[in-house]
């Protein structure tokens, strides 16, 4: 049978996401619990954020026409958090940090600036400039504005904005209940002996922490052998329990690679073989209206094609915006030749160049703990050394 062409990866994302469901309820949560979540409704401010005048500086407010009349008295004195009355005419009022502005003031005469005479009237030393220091109403947050979009991450940040809008509760979308299923005889989780021929089972923790770290709620699977019938059993178990199933390994063309055929007999596939190095393998498919993602087995394929392709569909899947990983122009401190998939290569920034790490095979995880980021060197064209590619943080690509 002949295989299907290689698709381009952003042509695989976009199909993707245009054709993904959003599966997940929403809750109310107190805003000081939602950093991390995903915001299931828009946040519009209900007050101006100051809701009011206020000093930026400690000093004295004053009617600006009022600082060519020569010296004034004092008639208040306005502490952070207390009322001011209205302003006298032809005076000044003690005024500090955060404290409201009382009216008939437009100007703060900043302390350093003042002078206090001997019988406690007040001197300009130097003249501010009319509404110098002042600090207007709404000048962080106006009333009616749209302050947090429904589909964005929730950080501290926001948090604290919400705070300050006097918000105790956010809506909010549930964890996104995802399945990991690896496979592999060759399998042996860390902690048991390592007889011969098998290896550590590397992939389930780091994809799984990943999964967590996104806000996910990871559904721990046994590891699968490669067998069909296990497998098979295996996906069924994992869409009874999940809403998105991930799945690591045996999804290529070996006789031992069973995962794309147990899909193939209990749902449909949606994608599959992508022009990417390293990933190529990697699926998308559904079974019983359950999304199914399948990642190549090699730990940097499992990590490439996660970042740059599963993580954005459940991303998706839980409600979120997609946003674009940070791309930043880089020279290569290296030359390549013509490639005919796009390669994204793990390289280590050093004096604003990117250098490609030893070794870029696709087993070789270590590297990731070295490399700032990947390089994305586009196939059908030679790469120049010097020349400027796009390269991807590691921050922006797991952790945005």
């Amino acid at each position: 049978m002949a295989l299907p062409p290689l698709m381009p990866l952003d042509e695989a994302r976009d199909k993707l996401l245009a054709s993904l469901p959003r599966l997940c309820q929403t809750e109310s949560l107190p805003t000081d619990q939602c950093a991390g979540r995903i915001l299931a409704e828009d946040v519009v401010a209900p007050i101006n954020v100051p809701p009011a005048p206020n000093s930026s500086m400690d000093g004295y407010a004053v009617a600006f026409a009022d600082l060519t009349n020569g010296e004034l008295a004092v008639s208040q004195r306005i502490p952070a958090g207390h009322a001011p009355q209205p302003l006298q005419p032809g005076t000044a009022a003690r005024i500090f940090t955060g404290a409201e502005m009382p009216p008939g003031a437009d100007t703060i005469l900043i302390q350093e600036d003042a002078e206090v005479t001997e019988s406690g009237l007040i001197r300009v030393k130097e003249m501010p400039k009319k509404g110098e220091w002042v600090r207007p109403a709404g000048m962080d947050l106006e009333q009616g504005e749209t302050i947090l979009r429904a589909g964005s991450r929730i950080t501290p940040a926001a948090v604290g904005v919400s705070a300050s809008m006097g918000f105790t509760h956010l809506g909010v979308y549930q964890p996104l209940k995802v399945a990991l299923i690896t496979t592999g005889d060759e399998l042996v989780e860390p902690g048991q002996p390592l007889g011969p021929g098998k290896i550590y089972n590397s992939n389930i923790q780091m994809i799984g922490t990943l999964l967590e770290q996104a806000g996910f709620e990871w559904v721990r699977m046994p590891r699968v052998e490669d067998d069909r019938q296990a497998t098979v059993a295996a996906l069924k178990e994992a869409v009874s329990k999940a809403d998105a199933v991930l799945t690591i390994g045996g999804v290529s063309v070996g006789e031992e690679d069973h995962v794309k055929a147990a899909i193939e007999s209990l749902g449909t596939l949606n994608l599959w073989r992508i022009r990417l190095k390293p990933g190529k393998p990697f699926a998308a498919a559904e079974i019983e209206g359950t999304p199914i993602f399948s990642l190549p087995g090699n730990p940097m394929s499992s990590l490439v094609t996660f970042s740059l392709l599963a993580r954005p569909c459940l991303m998706h899947l839980q409600g979120a915006k997609y946003k674009a990983v940070t791309h930043l122009p880089v020279a290569a401190g290296f030359s390549r030749d013509v490639q005919k998939r796009d390669e994204y290569v793990r390289v280590a920034i050093i004096d604003g160049v990117a250098q490609m790490l030893v070794s870029q095979n696709s087993g070789v995880l270590s590297s990731a703990l070295t490399a700032d980021g990947l390089l994305h060197l586009p196939a059908f064209e030679a790469i120049e050394k010097g020349r400027a590619y796009s390269f991807m943080p590691f921050d922006s690509l797991l952790h945005a």
